[in-house]
């Protein structure tokens, strides 16, 4: 379903602004003058494969989630030297002999000449198709940051006006992705409990298995550590699943016709929806050919799609998410930050060890929240006190790996997410703006969610009264036969 890039990048943005007002290079687009997108940051001294010559990132055809664009490319070969410097990628080989990627799309917000790969058309395609019902799921880290390209401040929550504008342009059923968050907590903080009870020191500490560039990462160079990633899927997958089953049962409809769209902060959703295994719903329907989700689009590809719809995102009223699968608890919300996913599963987690939801003070989790690169932490859950390790930023990752397999760290779960703040910094995220300081901008992404997440009436993922109906009505509970089919990875 890959629909090939019609244009140059200016181009692709020049035509999602229309009429819009987007950030764009700094020219007159319609009737707003816009601020240009920032440059790369500085690299001090000349790296590995910087200079005049040295030739782009070796991106292949094959590439799930990002292409090459060689008409805006400089040859400066400073992709290369980013790549290596800030993920650790770059330059390593996979046992193919061919370069390495993580499919994290970083590189597209550093480089001119690099782009996601480009399927939003199939996706106005299927709008348009009267057999297909199209249904989109919605990841939290897009509304507080799609509003940037629209010009409105870095933190903006849209999420009401993306439903608004999604359900104008012809989209079926707009769901949140929010709930699936929920959900991976609910599977994922029983996994944490049944493994720190079996006390295997193969499976120990476990870490966390939402981030697909993280996931890859291991799958490609740190193959021992694949026994202690977690087993649950991630929200998007779990939510795919989900659609696909309990949501087509609940609405009365075929499974068959349903195109389920992922908009989403990040490129290697691209990638991690064609994995094998993430096709659950459709071998429990004896369809081992349908996909759980059929299209991933970035922050960027929704702007293009509305566009081309000619939906006036500013202009469209806020409208709620489906009464199925359309909420989420606080917890579910900063899942999209660096820290998130570890804080949703501690506040489940005591809950489930000590029968009671965590005191006030828990829910602001301070020791695994901030910027720092890595965190560590004690955190006293009652029952137990569990060692824990936040990281984001994936070439931040392998010195902590050192440590822990040396025996000088000793933790019991680890989360890591490969981009910097988590999915707010997604490859996939809209493009600074010039001046802006892109560490800044994403910091002030991960304070909405936060804030989102204070506001909310419901902040444990167990208390979520659709997650206890999906258990009640079609899953059984966590851990058990029908979540470990639909919910978790098969052998890992």
């Amino acid at each position: 379903m890959e629909a090939k890039d019609p244009s140059t990048r200016r181009d692709f943005l020049k035509t999602a602004a229309l009429g819009a007002g987007l950030l764009l290079g700094g020219e007159q687009i319609g009737v707003a003058q816009q601020r240009g997108r920032g440059g790369p940051p500085p690299l001090s001294g000349q790296g590995p494969g910087q200079g005049r010559g040295a030739g782009p990132l070796p991106i292949l055809p094959s590439n799930p989630s990002i292409q090459h664009q060689p008409s805006r490319c400089r040859r400066c070969g400073r992709c290369r030297t980013f790549c290596q410097r800030e993920t650790d990628v770059f330059g390593r080989y996979v046992s193919s002999g061919e370069e390495a990627c993580i499919h994290c799309g970083q590189c597209t917000l550093y480089c001119r000449s690099i782009t996601e790969k480009f399927h939003y058309p199939t996706v106005a395609t299927a709008i348009t198709d009267p057999g297909r019902i199209v249904v989109a799921s919605t990841s939290p880290a897009i509304r507080v940051a799609l509003g940037e390209i629209y010009q409105l401040a870095p933190g903006t929550n849209v999420e009401g006006k993306i439903v608004s504008a999604l359900k104008q342009l012809g989209v079926d059923h707009v769901l949140d992705t929010t709930f699936a968050a929920d959900l991976t907590i609910m599977e994922e903080a029983s996994e944490l409990l049944q493994r720190l009870e079996t006390n295997d020191p193969r499976r120990l500490p476990m870490f966390t298995s939402c981030c697909p560039g993280w996931v890859r990462f291991v799958k490609l160079f740190q193959q021992i550590l694949l026994s202690n990633l977690s087993t649950a899927k991630s929200p998007v997958m779990m939510q795919g699943a989900m659609v696909k089953t309990y949501f087509a049962q609940k609405m009365g409809i075929d499974p068959a016709k349903i195109v389920h769209v992922a908009l989403t902060p990040c490129t290697a959703k691209k990638a991690e929806i064609l994995q094998p295994g993430m096709n659950a719903a459709g071998r429990s329907h004896n369809q081992p050919a349908m996909r759980d989700v059929d299209i991933a689009l970035t922050s960027r590809e929704i702007a293009h799609l509305l566009s081309g719809g000619k939906v006036n995102f500013l202009q469209a009223q806020d409208a709620p998410y489906s009464s199925l699968m359309g909420a989420g608890s606080g917890a579910g919300m900063i899942f999209g930050n660096t820290g998130g996913v570890m804080e949703a599963a501690l506040r489940t987690a005591y809950k489930l060890l000590n029968g009671n939801n965590p005191p006030t003070t828990f829910l602001e989790l301070r020791p695994v929240r901030g910027w720092d690169s890595v965190r560590q932490a004690t955190v006293d859950l009652g029952k137990r006190k569990l060692n824990v390790a936040v990281v984001h930023g994936i070439g931040k990752v392998p010195p902590l790996i050192d440590a822990i397999r040396s025996g000088n760290a000793r933790f019991d779960f680890v989360e890591v997410m490969a981009c910097p703040g988590g999915c707010i910094g997604g490859g996939g995220q809209p493009y600074p703006a010039a001046n802006v300081d892109a560490t800044r901008l994403r910091q002030q992404r991960l304070s909405a969610l936060y804030r989102r997440d204070t506001d909310q009436a419901i902040r444990v993922s167990s208390d979520n009264p659709q997650i206890k109906a999906i258990y009640t009505d079609f899953l059984g509970e966590p851990l058990g036969k029908k979540a470990e089919e639909l919910l978790h990875i098969a052998g890992r």
